[in-house]
């Protein structure tokens, strides 16, 4: 599939953001930018790669290879090539923001070079309600808000204030449009796959490369299509298809690869249903998630006051969908009239239960049956639609006598959402079936959570319509066994109180003592009078930013501007120590934890005092207790670091499978860094997390025989060979000194190309781009 063609020259690109109304421009990308929708130079593009490919394109490839940089030369092969591709725009959201533009800021560059937003979402914990909740948020978080807003006004950022909402819901409120091309520094940024957008989650160095004008870089990824057929009805509903392929993929199948879905049966589901299923794509470890441009979609841009993208998008739908024989990497065939509801965890995203199953399987596995809280809405499932349909079911329950046995917490997706919703007496109808409505933000989803029904170490369980659920995600407490599933099975169950009751064949009591069974929920996909914007919450860069300052007082606990990271001295890196040898799950939740950490991600000094708090010590199956191979004693793992550092000894992890699945956050490879580390050394990668060690000037190395693992021991000395010879595709030889005198070499394997390892010999991507401009 690769082939080479004559190179063309990069043009720049500069833009000025200000609010126009589409009566003015009619083409814009937004109703918040005056930049044009790009559709004529994506034609051109795609043209070009077209006749080069001479073969049927999947919508993926028209929309990614359509963004290439070069288009002409570009070598264009799935799994192999590295992409130079020219991102539409950047979305951050503020806990990963803080350090983004901290970065952006030391590379001394004026202005943002493309539509770029903030949105506070994920500073926000739930406590007792919505409007206390956000009260507090902005008292206690003012220095980061702050900063967050000069420096949107500094650089030319849009910036979304607290209680707006949560970034990907504003997203696809706003800016997502059909083939647009956007990175986002959270791992759910694909939710704007839904609106026909390849929306990836990145690490923020990315983020500051496409912000710069550089061209982005991305391994070329292969195509999963996932055919659907029939149609969905009942108590099914789109989250049960990203849980059951989920079921099919786990957490890493869909590891460097685009899912994209397309067949008869999408038309049974709606734009916000679509977002929902490439939301969770995050959890099968794909690169994206995307839906070809239908119907749906259209209709979503016109209710949501973007009819002229819609029209648009349809003199464009060549672009926006496959050709009929386009290639699949594989192929996944599911029936929608056949699917089941299904009920995943806890744990893990991809435990998946089919409902006519869960009891069983729960009272088999000793899962605690009472559910103490259920959660709708977050990112994945707040909707116009899924709130309707959870009320429907409440109103059946209180017509009944009843309302929910379970603590039940709502989260509106956005301020839109949230007006709407109140409008059309939806939110009251939750209320009185016993739900608190919280702020507009991530909250629980993220471990922005106060919760206080159980102690820290109690067995108990809870059951969400959110995408992720690995140990102590929601609350801190690893012996919560977290469920997801559809908002609506969350509200049944909410409802009943149990994980053994299956809504579509069991019977409830109504405080008359007669039985009745719900019947299946419905709602309507959109508000049929329109929806309620509500409060504005959005701040627009200035035309004249001359006079903003951007402050970072140097006592701040919070903030912290950015010192560079020493750069490679040449050497091979011998005698390396151990600092921890990881067994089983490690996600970035596992290497800097979120929750009450959230407050010092602008500060990595202090944030660095999470550092892999959770991950399993493979030598005893504690979590954060590590010996100091200097001192003999047993401490924390940031302690244990930071004393390395201080002794001038570096270090490195070792680690299992998947090694960083979940968030995009980067603080997961900068506290590494910033603390000594010097490389990882896993059985396999996450994708985003491999690129933002990468970023850091991290050696991220795999090992060539995964039961090589077992030959590292935590006393060991580590040294790594021939780095002057690093290359793309050459392996790494590593000594393994053990402490009796014996050694043993092993071969280590990389994923890095040229560029990369510029990065690794500067110390760090962002130290590159210094030494360039």
């Amino acid at each position: 599939m690769a082939c080479r063609a004559v190179s063309q020259q990069t043009q720049s690109r500069c833009f000025h953001q200000s609010p126009l109304s589409y009566a003015a421009t009619k083409a814009a990308m937004s109703r918040l930018d005056d930049v044009p929708l790009p559709y004529d130079k994506l034609q051109k593009n795609y043209e070009v790669v077209k006749k080069r490919l001479n073969r049927p394109m999947t919508a993926s490839e028209k929309v990614l290879y359509s963004h290439l940089d070069q288009p002409t030369s570009q070598e264009l092969e799935r799994g192999t090539s590295y992409l130079q591709l020219r991102p539409d725009r950047v979305a951050l959201q503020d806990a990963t923001a803080q350090m983004a533009l901290l970065q952006f800021i030391s590379s001394g560059l004026p202005q943002v070079a493309v539509p770029s937003t903030i949105h506070c979402d994920h500073l926000i914990e739930a406590q007792v309600g919505g409007v206390k909740d956000l009260a507090r948020a902005k008292d206690i978080n003012k220095e980061v808000y702050d900063f967050l807003a000069s420096a949107g006004a500094k650089y030319g950022l849009g910036f979304w204030k607290p209680g707006s909402g949560i970034i990907h819901q504003i997203i696809l409120e706003n800016y997502a449009f059909p083939g647009l091309l956007m990175v986002g520094t959270d791992s759910h940024t694909p939710n704007g796959g839904g609106l026909g957008g390849l929306c990836i989650g990145v690490g923020g160095a990315d983020a500051v490369d496409v912000m710069a004008d550089i061209p982005w870089e991305l391994k070329c990824p292969k195509v999963i299509g996932v055919h659907l057929t029939g149609a969905l009805s009942g108590w099914t509903s789109p989250k049960d298809i990203i849980l059951k392929v989920a079921g099919i993929l786990s957490v890493k199948g869909g590891t460097g690869a685009i899912v994209e879905y397309f067949g008869p049966g999408l038309d049974s589901i709606s734009c916000t249903g679509m977002a929902t299923i490439c939301n969770m794509g995050a959890e099968i470890g794909a690169t994206t998630s995307l839906f070809p441009y239908n119907q749906r979609m259209h209709d979503y841009l016109a209710a949501t006051g973007r009819k002229e993208i819609a029209l648009a998008a349809d003199d464009n739908a060549a672009l926006l969908t496959p050709d009929s024989g386009a290639p699949y990497d594989q192929l996944i065939e599911i029936n929608l009239s056949e699917l089941k509801p299904h009920v995943n965890g806890p744990f893990t995203p991809d435990l998946a239960t089919p409902i006519d199953e869960l009891a069983e399987t729960a009272k088999k596995n000793g899962w605690p049956l009472d559910i103490k809280v259920g959660l709708i809405g977050s990112c994945t499932n707040s909707s116009y639609e899924d709130m309707g349909r959870c009320a429907s079911l409440a109103k059946q329950a209180m017509d009944h006598g009843l309302k929910a046995k379970s603590t039940f917490n709502v989260t509106p997706g956005s301020e839109q959402i949230r007006a709407t919703i109140e409008r059309d007496g939806i939110a009251e109808t939750l209320r009185e079936f016993g739900g608190t409505v919280l702020a507009n933000a991530c909250g629980p989803c993220i471990g922005q959570w106060d919760r206080q029904d159980v102690k820290k170490g109690e067995k108990n369980t809870i059951v969400t319509s959110y995408n992720r659920n690995f140990t102590g995600r929601n609350d801190a407490n690893a012996a919560t066994h977290a469920f997801v599933t559809s908002p609506e099975l969350t509200t049944a169950l909410s409802l009943a109180g149990t994980l053994t009751f299956n809504p579509l064949t069991d019977s409830l009591t109504g405080a008359d003592g007669k039985e009745f069974k719900l019947a299946a929920p419905n709602g309507d996909e959109l508000p049929s009078r329109g929806f309620d914007a509500g409060e504005d919450t959005y701040q627009h860069p200035p035309t004249d930013n001359a006079a903003v300052k951007v402050v970072v007082d140097p006592e701040s606990k919070r903030l912290q501007l950015l010192e560079p990271f020493q750069p490679w001295d040449g050497k091979d890196l011998d005698d390396l120590t151990i600092l921890l040898k990881v067994k089983g799950k490690c996600t970035t939740d596992h290497i800097s934890a979120a929750g009450p950490w959230l407050k010092f991600r602008g500060h990595l000094d202090n944030i660095s005092n999470n550092m892999f708090l959770t991950a399993v010590n493979a030598d005893t199956g504690e979590m954060n207790a590590v010996k100091n191979q200097v001192t003999g004693e047993v401490g924390p793992v940031p302690a244990t670091a930071r004393d390395y550092k201080a002794r001038g000894i570096s270090w490195v992890v070792v680690g299992d499978e998947n090694y960083g699945e979940g968030s995009s956050r980067e603080h997961a490879a900068l506290e590494p860094r910033h603390l000594g580390g010097r490389a990882i050394i896993v059985k396999s990668f996450a994708r985003i997390h491999e690129t933002n060690l990468k970023k850091q000037g991290m050696l991220p190395l795999t090992f060539a025989n995964a039961a090589d693992y077992d030959k590292v021991r935590s006393d060991d000395k580590l040294s790594l060979k021939g780095l002057k010879d690093l290359a793309p595709g050459k392996p790494v030889e590593c000594v393994l000194k053990h402490a009796d005198g014996s050694t043993d070499t092993i071969q280590l394997q990389h994923s890095m190309n040229n560029q990369q390892i510029e990065w690794f010999k500067a110390g760090s991507a962002l130290n590159k781009m210094r030494q360039q401009s």
